[in-house]
């Protein structure tokens, strides 16, 4: 289709406490007709503490939009992320906020050339 991922926004859960009324009010303003949801998997491909708590999250904003959810594999995103991010010159040691938006776009992008 010829769709490529760009980073919007990143909603940080630990300093937006109405992450939820955020997110969905993104949601509405640009008219999101899917969410991707990336889901922290160990190596091994085994949950962790991580997944536990993306999966509680995407049971949470289950009940609060009817806007389908879909989760997809994100191992190995940040790294990616990171590796991108250098090689354009871009520091990523206190950027963490940029080096989730571009792993996002990875699993975004992923998902987008799958389905």
């Amino acid at each position: 289709m010829g769709i490529i991922a760009q980073p919007y926004l990143v909603i940080d859960r630990k300093k937006t406490p109405d992450y939820f009324d955020e997110l969905l009010n993104v949601c509405r303003e640009i008219n999101i007709r899917k969410i991707v949801v990336g889901m922290p998997l160990s190596m091994k491909g085994t949950d962790s503490l991580q997944t536990k708590i993306v999966r509680d999250f995407i049971s949470r904003l289950t009940t609060l939009t009817k806007i389908p959810i879909v989760s997809i594999d994100e191992r190995l995103s940040s790294s990616t992320a990171r590796t991108r991010l250098i090689t354009r010159g871009v520091k990523t040691g206190h950027h963490k906020g940029e080096i989730d938006k571009a792993a996002a776009c990875v699993f975004l992008q992923e998902f987008l050339d799958t389905h």
